[in-house]
Order: C-alpha cells, then structure tokens, then sequence
C-alpha cells in the first residue's frame, strides 16, 4: 500500500512508494526511544494490528488511529499518564506533515520560512497587514531563528489538540497551516508591534520565551485573535444600564457588537425601576427588569461568539430591588416559561447589612428604586458603607425604610415590601443548587478596597466575577439646531473592558524550582508590559469603552495551576501550610505587579487618573496593612514601593484579577484558576471520541497531593482565598464544590464565611450526585 495524498495537497515530505504502516511505525519508534518504561510492544502490535484491517487508510487516518491507540494505553493506576505525551509527539509530527503540505516546504525542516507563512495568510486576510507593515523581511527572518520546535513536545495531547482546533490559523480551505510556535511568535510579535524598534526585537524574543516554555497565558481573545485581521483581545466587558428606554436599548445593541466579536459581558440592571413603578406618572405600568432580561437573552442566541458559541451574559441585581424573586427565579427549569431566561449567567449584589440580617433572621426591605429617587432625591445603589459596620449605605437604607412604613413609597406590597431576609437567600441557594448561580458581589467591601473610589463606584461584576471596575451608565442628549436638525449626542459612561493574562504558577516553579520568586518577578515585568499594550492595540467596536479603556488602562494579571503548584511542593490542599503558602505567594506577586507597573509608567507614563488614587495617596498600601500602623511583618519592601509610587505613578488603575483560565490552563497543562482538580483523570469529550485526560505532573510523588474538589475542606479553601484576595486589588473567580444534597444550612455558612473572611466575589456553586463524590474518593484512595 503507497501513501494515500491528503486532500487538497501534494505529499512533498514522503516518498510515495512508503507504506501509510512505515510512517506510523518510524514515527511511534522515534518518539517511544524518549519513554523506555513504557510498553512499546503492545501499542506497536495494537496500531500495526488496525491498520492491517484497514489498508486504504490516509497517512493523516493512520496517525489519528495511532494516537487514539496511545491514549488508550493511558492509565493513572497503572502509572502509565505519560502516555499523553506519546499522542502528543504523534500528533506534532501530524501537524509538521500537513503545514509542510499546505505551506509547500520540506517536513525535515519541521518549521518553514515564518515570512513566507505571514505573507500567504495576509493575501488570504487572515493576518492583518500591520504585520509586514511594522516588521521588515530581516526582522521577521530574525524572529524565526528564535523559534524553539522542541518545546511542542511539552504538550500533553488535549493542551496541543485544543490550541490547534481553536486558536491556531489555517488556510482559507481550512487545512494545517500555522504552527505552534508560530502562534506564540505571532502573539509576542502583535503585542509588540508598536515598541520602540530599538528595544522591539528583544521584547518580541522576551514575551515569545514566556509563552512558548507556557510560563504564562494570554486571555482566549488575544490567544486566538492577536496577529489576525478580526476580532479583539479582550475577554470581557462590564456596563451599567440606567433607567431610561434608549439607554436600555443602546446598551443591548454595544452587548450585540461586543458580542459578535467574542466578548463576554456583565451588566448591571439595578438602576432599572421595578415591576408596578410608574412611567411618566403612570401608576403601575413599568413590567420592571425582566422584559429586559428576556430581551437580552434573545440577544445572547442570537448574537453568538463568531460562530464558536453563544454569546455570554450576565445580569445582575442588588438584594433590595422589588424585582429580586423573579430575578431569582428566571433560570429555574420549573415554572412559568415567560418568565424564565435560561441563556443568561446571573448575578446578586450584596451590601454588608444583608449578610448580617441573614445571619440574625430579621426582617429586610426590599423597594423600587425609581420611586426612591422620585420622593427621597438620592438613588440608594449609589452608595455603599465606607467602614465596616458603619456608613453611607446602611444610612441611607435606614432613611428608605422610615420613609415605607411612614407610607411615603406607597402601599406596603407595591412599590416596596418587608420580607425575612433569609426567604431571599434560600431562593438564592435554591438557584444555585440547581443551576449553579446566582454569582455573589460583595459590593460593599469591593468598593472600600476600589483604589480609583476617587472617579466612580462599582457595581457589579463582570461574567466571571473577577473584575471588579469603576462603572457608570452611558447617556444621550438630544441638541436642536437653529435650522430645526435634532442632533443626538452619547455621553460616555465608565464602560468596563477586561485585559487578561495569567501565570502558569506549576510550569513557572517546575522549570525554575530553586529560583521560583526571581523568575516570577522577571516574568511578571513582561507580563504587565504585554497587557499594557493591549489596551492601545485593541480594536473594541464600543466607543465609550474605548474611552475609558484608555482612561483607567486597566489591566488583570492573574495565575492559574495552584493546586499543580501545591502537588509539586507536597502541600496537602486541606493544610495550613498551603494557606500560609497562599499567603507568601500572592503577597509577592502583588509586589511585583504594582512595581512593574511602576516601571512601565516611569517610561510611558501614568494612567489618566492616577492623581487622587488611593496609589498615590498611599490609602491603598494601608488599607491591606502593607504600610502603616498596621502593617503585618512581610520580607518585602513595601514602604519603599509605596513611596516609589507615590512619585512615579503606576501605569494601570487596576492591575490584578484571578480568572478561570479553563481552556487556557487545558493549552499550558495545568490546573485551572486557583481550583482544585475534579478528578485525577477524566475524559474530555469531542464530536468522535473521548480523550482522557491526567493531572498534570501525575506520578507517585504527587498523586497523595492531587483531592478532588469535592473532597477538599471548602472551608480551607475559603481560608486560602482569604489570604489571596487581601493582595489582589481586583477579584478572584472562586467556585464552591459541594454536594447536591448538601443542607441548607452548611452552604448557608459557607456563604457567611466567605463574606466575613472579605471576599468580593464568589463564582459558581458546582454541586454533584453522591456517585460522582465516590467515584472520586476511589481516586483518591
């Protein structure tokens, strides 16, 4: 049997007289030479057995056979995870085969001329111009020299498989064209672009070591998007709708844009009036927020992602909005249609006194707050508590109280109602427990630590719950000319953008285990720079979040591969050495994150509102006890980075955020986010086949460290969390694991100790059958 061609090209690396057998069994002999403890006879006689069966196989046919054949040939309990990295190698020598076809160059090159790539895939509108444009031919030469071929073997197949599928470029006729190297080069290379060419070489070669050795990983949008003729490299956005009709229907149509172009969104609904208020006087008729959210959940189907998914929306709602029960109610699966919106993710904002009424089962309030405004003259979302126990929210709460039972809001079930403040939290776990949302904002503790408090509030959070920005509605003016024309003019509001990129903490410490810290500082100083750059390289189709992308410059540099990271020292998840670990770990990033971005506004400048910031007053070092007659011990300079920054500015109003990283932490072969791991192995479903998938770095000396999530002490991950959310200026994508029949009353705790211990934000409540947690102690044993 000769080598059956691919479709659409002509087989420049193989004779045609090879049999499709020789190629797979020379390829499975080079790569299991590298992993002598395994067992090569049986696989070589599994592969060899199939393709006997089945002689008119293609060569790309017999090599996904062969690496199907490998995967099953992985096993945690029979210490046999490497295998991933056989599939992997098989896989790599697959994709050099189909570039070297489609781009028309010889495989034993591995990699071909990264010019010539750049210049078909710009003829083809795949990459943007700008990149012949900013790069010379000898530069672009120059760059490829520094691509290392070697480092795609450090994939595990599911990390390589998902970087191919999704976010490397192909041809016009879809096949293998760019490779994985290329990828991080086109990403380091449109990153850098607009640098001073002086120093633009170096930092391409910089931020290109970073994410080829998977030190770090950029957001999905700038993963897929940087270097191409579409799409952004933000991943999520934050707006706030006021109480008006055009300004409700112009945020859905930005939601649309932003959308379409693969964003996520957040936005917050609290400023609506609620069902029964009054329109123009008009006692009765407002329908209240949930024709609202059903609109924007239309858009969410209808708009999707590029065709890759839906689009992604979450809408949130304070605890003493009248609308609160429906809003409650709108994911359940029972009940009445009308009122439900499955497509949307949900959120609640929280404001301290609520938590307390909750824990002492008293009476809480719940109002309109268009009639607040009407007859009280202040909105009460506009205000927050500015100490603990003790402020302007629980103030001005107490006024709209007095104010109901004096009966100036109206008749008590209308406008506004009393209810146990506890009925508002059981319907918030019953959703949870069934859907796995609503998400928690903690609006009061997020705003006292808001170091920008100075222009603006927050309001909400964004889809994952990590970003926590300065907000505002955007709103229209109506100016009539003298020759009758009416011209409509936006006054723009603080339209959030999210620009993320997080450190692999697992690959970081393998790599560098006895020089950990220092290389997470050197790491950091790309990072930041690489973020920062982001933002005046994006290509948002929302004007006002141009602007105030511009205005904060706001960045989140957050970590993903803790529990990798926990495995790899021998810190058992439960213990109180891995929350003290927390503590030193994310006390150092902090440093090194504000110093970067220290650094970076000394060579480009202060973000716009830097002066008044809690930066430069110094509030924001001793509000975390950094500095101050306060401050806790620490091995790191904090006053003298606090004085620093007083003088130079940072160039970021916001700089960290710890997101969920999921599909990224699949890519680089860790754990996600700061979650611990579902299970030790696991199946990752695709359209044909499953492919198993191992903890990464698996092996005797680690796998004692690797519980699953559902077996972990939540309340020791709230207690590590704690620790790590006193150092990130931003939020953190935290998820509870709990059981599907866990009492009310043990998730009920769980939420109050996340509050005392200062969350901001609480993420997913994931839940499970009892099958699932023993399935996962078996593991564990």
């Amino acid at each position: 049997m000769t080598i059956k061609k691919y479709k659409g090209g002509i087989n420049l690396a193989i004779d045609t007289t090879t049999t499709v057998q020789d190629v797979i069994k020379q390829r499975a002999q080079e790569v299991l030479a590298s992993y002598p403890q395994l067992d090569a006879q049986r696989f070589n006689d599994a592969v060899e057995d199939y393709l006997e069966s089945r002689p008119n196989l293609s060569l790309r046919e017999a090599s996904d056979q062969a690496i199907l054949r490998a995967l099953d040939e992985l096993d945690i309990e029979d210490g046999r995870p490497n295998w991933t990295y056989v599939a992997n190698a098989l896989f790599v020598e697959q994709l050099y085969t189909e570039a070297a076809e489609t781009r028309r160059y010889d495989v034993k090159e591995l990699y071909g001329s990264l010019y010539t790539l750049i210049q078909k895939l710009v003829e083809e509108s795949i990459y943007h111009t700008n990149i012949l444009e900013d790069y010379t031919e000898e530069e672009i030469n120059t760059l490829q020299g520094l691509i290392v071929p070697e480092r795609d073997k450090a994939f595990t197949y599911i990390g390589l498989r998902t970087l191919a599928d999704r976010y490397m470029a192909k041809s016009k006729n879809k096949f293998t064209c760019e490779l994985p190297q290329e990828r991080f080069m086109l990403i380091a290379m449109a990153l850098m672009r607009l640098e001073d060419k002086a120093q633009r070489l170096a930092l391409v070669q910089e931020a290109y070591e970073v994410l080829s050795k998977r030190y770090m990983a950029v957001a999905t949008p700038t993963l897929s998007n940087a270097g191409k003729s579409y799409g952004q490299f933000s991943s999520c956005f934050i707006d706030t709708v006021a109480d008006d009709l055009r300004c409700i229907y112009d945020s859905n149509s930005d939601i649309a844009d932003l959308s379409k172009n693969g964003g996520g969104i957040g936005l917050y609904l609290g400023h609506i009036r609620s069902r029964g208020s009054d329109i123009k006087g008009f006692p009765g008729v407002s329908q209240g927020v949930l024709p609202w959210m059903k609109q924007l959940n239309n858009t969410a189907v209808a708009v999707d992602q590029l065709g890759l998914r839906q689009g992604a929306i979450c809408v949130y709602l304070d605890t003493w909005h009248k609308d609160i029960f429906t809003f409650l109610d709108a994911k359940l699966n029972n009940g009445d249609e009308r009122k439900r919106t499955h497509d949307l993710f949900m959120g609640v904002t929280i404001p301290d006194i609520f938590m307390e009424t909750v824990e002492d089962r008293g009476d809480w309030y719940i109002f309109d707050p268009h009639t607040i405004r009407k007859v009280l003259g202040f909105s009460l979302e506009d205000s927050y508590d500015e100490e603990e126990g003790k402020g302007s929210f629980r103030n001005n709460y107490a006024k709209v109280v007095e104010a109901a039972e004096s009966g100036l809001l109206g008749e008590k079930g209308l406008l506004w109602d009393c209810v146990p403040a506890i009925d508002i939290m059981k319907r918030i776990m019953i959703s949870q427990l069934e859907t796995g949302s609503p998400f928690m904002f903690y609006r009061d503790e997020v705003n006292r630590k808001n170091a920008n408090k100075h222009k603006g509030m927050i309001y909400c959070s964004n889809l994952c719950t990590e970003i926590t920005q300065n907000q505002s509605p955007t709103v229209t003016e109506e100016v009539r000319t003298e020759d009758g024309k009416i011209i409509i003019t936006k006054i723009p509001g603080d339209f959030v953008v999210c620009n993320l990129s997080s450190i692999n903490l697992g690959e970081v410490y393998k790599r560098e285990r006895e020089n950990f810290f220092p290389a997470l500082r050197a790491l950091i100083r790309i990072q930041v720079r690489m973020l920062d750059n982001v933002i005046d390289l994006n290509n948002i189709p929302v004007p006002q979040a141009q602007t105030t992308n511009n205005n904060y410059r706001a960045v989140g540099l957050g970590t993903f591969g803790w529990h990798h990271l926990l495995a790899l020292n021998g810190i058992m998840w439960d213990s109180e050495e891995a929350v003290e670990y927390a503590d030193t770990v994310y006390e150092f990033i902090a440093h090194a994150s504000i110093e970067a971005s220290m650094e970076l506004a000394k060579e480009k400048g202060t973000y716009p509102y830097f002066a008044g910031s809690e930066f430069e007053t110094g509030k924001y070092f001793e509000r975390r006890e950094y500095i101050g007659e306060n401050a806790q011990e620490s091995d790191l300079d904090w006053d003298g980075l606090a004085a620093e920054v007083a003088v130079n500015g940072v160039r970021n109003a916001y700089i960290m955020a710890v997101a969920p990283n999921a599909s990224t932490s699949i890519i680089a072969g860790s754990t996600a986010s700061i979650d611990p791991i579902f299970r030790k192995m696991y199946a990752e479903e695709k359209r044909d086949y499953k492919i198993p998938v191992t903890a990464p770095d698996l092996s005797p000396a680690t796998t004692w460290f690797y519980q699953s999530a559902y077996l972990v002490d939540q309340l020791q991950s709230i207690k590590q969390n704690s620790r790590r959310q006193r150092h990130i200026d931003q939020a953190v994508s935290f998820n509870f694991y709990v059981p599907n029949d866990i009492r009310a009353a043990e998730l009920l705790n769980l939420h109050l100790q996340a509050w005392k211990a200062k969350f901001k934000t609480t993420y997913y409540v994931r839940s499970t059958s009892q099958a699932v947690i023993d399935d996962c102690e078996s593991c564990h044993s």
